[in-house]
């Protein structure tokens, strides 16, 4: 028996990420407001960067390579990739665990704001053209779907590796 992908298509599955990152900047937030521990802060930066950084992998293995050729609007797929760049620095940091506790909010609430901005611009002008675009999205899923589970193997190892 087959088992039923959860998603539509490509950019179903593309924006249910984006969904899941905006509720744990949302969840940052709230524990900034409440005065949580920095631990407790620093634990779900990790999981907003582990996220975000799959994500984007995602994206410039598969996605972006088959929009960019589909669509042919190298400017824009490059706005793209600048903007992954840019978030990439900012989770860089934030990894690093050379932040300070005081600097972390802060680095955190200005990655949401780049991600936000990163997010719109896919869901108003990347996937809109992409949809248009003769792409086959629901065939894409698998592949993408394979791929995240691969990142996610490696990223549990990894911090298997660093917990001992």
């Amino acid at each position: 028996m087959k088992k039923r992908i959860a998603y539509d298509d490509a950019v179903d599955l593309l924006d249910a990420d984006h969904k899941a990152v905006k509720k744990m900047f949302i969840d940052h937030a709230a524990l900034c407001e409440a005065g949580a521990p920095a631990a407790t802060k620093r634990l779900l930066t990790q999981r907003i960067c582990q996220a975000l950084t799959m994500h984007a992998q995602l994206e410039e293995e598969i996605f972006y390579p088959q929009v960019r050729k589909a669509i042919g609007d190298d400017a824009l797929m490059d706005e793209a990739l600048q903007q992954h760049a840019a978030a990439k620095e900012i989770i860089a940091l934030l990894v690093s665990k050379k932040t300070p506790d005081t600097g972390l909010d802060a680095a955190v609430k200005q990655l949401g704001m780049l991600i936000d901005l990163h997010v719109l611009e896919e869901r108003e002008v990347i996937f809109l053209q992409a949809r248009r675009a003769a792409l086959d999205l629901r065939g894409m899923t698998l592949p993408l779907l394979k791929r995240r589970q691969q990142l996610k193997k490696q990223a549990d190892a990894l911090s298997a590796q660093e917990a001992a």
